[in-house]
């Protein structure tokens, strides 16, 4: 009676380095086709990956796939055929867990030109030892490359990769796009002759309809300020060809993962193409860009940055986003400065992309944070507040229920190790020479094992329950302090800095409604949501800006108790 025939994979991958080494994909299939009919295997299943690296399995689609129909048992196969070890993979580690993974599910590889097979006894020696050559070969091929694209560059030739924005790229050569070029000089002309920084630029562009042509390795049309940003550091739209600027680096603590590092040391050499913008105008724009840099920094580290109080708590009237604080310079008619104006507004109001807001108000801060604190000195001055805050002060946080647990815990934690006290000395005292030895001993390895994975558990739980038990008291302290405060909030507020204005408001508050006009009086404040359990019901209140006329705020919802 004939045997079945086995079942059979074949998988085909060339990259585009390769393409030179006579290995195609059609000349990879028919290879294999006819291993497989000399040997009278059904090949039930065909995968290809062109023009894929094989440095890793990562990003290979047909390759991941075939493993997952291996898992699965789709065509219940016994091999997968390549043409050579190398075109399975080049990386050691892949190559020997892909190989374990199939042997998992009792499916072997087959290198035809190789003449290996991982079914036999010296296949797996020597899929080790091949796919740890391939993996040398890979890097070879990757310094030779990087070698040549250097020469390329020390002749002034463009390196590789899609042409920068304002070029097209024929035969290897730079020409300039004059379509595009347009762009590149009114970036560089603005930023070498105004004081406009990358946003203030990206917005003048948008706002004059001067936008990205769309091309195939991208297709957002806005030149957004990180574009800006690359398009004035990049040497090649003054005539030079920088080889090294960005440096690919692994990523520590990983196998297969890289990242672009910018370097401060790069060639720099002529290119063999023209120039868009005069070297000139170039350096110019690199002096502008390390100003920028230090004045970024410089404000960044500055020690008298203004705090906006209600930054983010204050919610936009029209899309109930954040409003965040903000600065813009009042000028007199003849255009000299008057005086700072601090608002909040609304963060989508000026979005480059995505949603944007029509809401365009400017809301003064100083407004704003007197007429909320106005609130709050009105609220603790009712006469019950400070009654009902001394009240919550002196209640005690109650623990019981994680208390018991924790107690219930520390107990089984110690039962538990004195169990595995036990089955250690019952394994120290057994004898090798009984019969069963053998028996007795797995039954209490697996009787150790499961305690400690239960002991793992009880670990576990008691971390978490201390944890739920510090977490009850911090708040609980949190809460006292925030109530101390509100009692005296009158005489500790004028005493406060502004950040610790700004703490207090963020612990305090969490979210503040505003009219969408200012209203007859001059406010804008609407209602005020705090989080603590300040009072019990819903109250109106009413302030005043040295007005006839007073402003009611309504407060407040309680989210949470402490």
């Amino acid at each position: 009676m004939k045997q079945d025939r086995k079942k059979v994979y074949i998988y085909t991958r060339v990259s585009t380095t390769m393409q030179i080494d006579g290995y195609s994909l059609d000349a990879q299939r028919n290879r294999m086709k006819a291993f497989a009919e000399f040997n009278d295997f059904e090949i039930v299943g065909e995968y290809e990956d062109a023009g894929k690296s094989g440095k890793s399995i990562e990003g290979r689609d047909s390759f991941n796939q075939m493993m997952e129909d291996i898992k699965t048992g789709k065509d219940n196969i016994s091999y997968v055929l390549v043409f050579k070890l190398s075109r399975f993979g080049r990386n050691a580690a892949d190559v020997l867990s892909t190989l374990q993974a199939m042997q998992d599910f009792g499916v072997n590889l087959i290198c035809v030109e190789d003449g290996i097979d991982s079914s036999k006894e010296a296949g797996k020696l020597m899929i080790s030892v091949l796919s740890a050559v391939a993996e040398i070969e890979r890097e070879n091929i990757r310094v030779q490359t990087m070698e040549g694209r250097i020469q390329k560059a020390r002749e002034g030739r463009w390196n590789g990769g899609f042409a920068p924005y304002g070029y097209r790229l024929e035969n290897g050569y730079l020409y300039i796009n004059e379509d595009e070029a347009s762009a590149i000089r009114t970036i560089y002309e603005l930023w070498v002759s105004t004081d406009m920084g990358a946003n203030s630029l990206a917005k003048y562009l948008e706002n004059h309809g001067i936008f990205k042509i769309a091309r195939h390795n991208g297709k957002k049309p806005l030149f957004d300020p990180p574009l800006i940003r690359m398009i004035l550091k990049n040497p090649v739209y003054c005539g030079k060809i920088a080889f090294g600027r960005r440096k690919t680096e692994k990523v520590h603590g990983t196998r297969n993962k890289y990242r672009l590092v910018e370097q401060d040391d790069y060639l720099v050499v002529d290119g063999i193409h023209e120039a868009i913008v005069s070297e000139e105008m170039w350096n110019q724009a690199q002096i502008k860009n390390k100003n920028q840099s230090k004045k970024y920094e410089k404000i960044n580290k500055a020690k008298n940055t203004r705090v906006h109080l209600l930054s983010g708590l204050v919610k936009c009237p029209v899309c109930g986003s954040g409003m965040y604080g903000n600065k813009s310079i009042k000028r007199k008619s003849d255009g000299t400065k008057y005086k700072d104006f601090f608002y909040y507004g609304c963060k989508h109001r000026n979005m480059e992309r995505g949603y944007k807001c029509d809401y365009k108000k400017q809301i003064n801060e100083e407004v704003l944070d007197g007429a909320v604190a106005e609130v709050i000195s009105k609220l603790v001055a009712n006469p019950k507040f400070a009654t009902l805050m001394q009240e919550k002060i002196n209640l005690k946080v109650d623990t019981n229920a994680v208390d018991q647990e924790i107690e219930a815990l520390e107990k089984q934690l110690k039962q538990a190790y004195g169990v595995k006290k036990n089955t250690l000395e019952e394994i120290e005292s057994l004898n090798p020479d009984e019969r069963h030895y053998k028996r007795i001993k797995d039954d209490l390895d697996d009787r150790l094992y499961r305690m400690y994975d239960k002991i793992d558990d009880i670990e576990s739980a008691l971390i978490d329950a201390k944890a739920k038990k510090q977490s009850l008291e911090t708040e609980k302290v949190t809460g006292d302090n925030i109530y101390k405060i509100l009692i005296y909030f009158d005489k500790f507020y004028g005493m406060m800095n502004e950040e610790e204005k700004r703490k207090l408001m963020v612990s305090l508050i969490q979210e503040i409604q505003i009219y969408e006009e200012r209203q007859d009086n001059g406010q804008w404040l609407k209602s005020i949501t705090f989080k603590l359990p300040i009072i019990e019901e819903d109250l109106t209140l009413s302030i005043g800006n040295g007005l006839d006329k007073a402003n009611h705020v309504e407060t407040v919802c309680l989210l949470s108790k402490i």
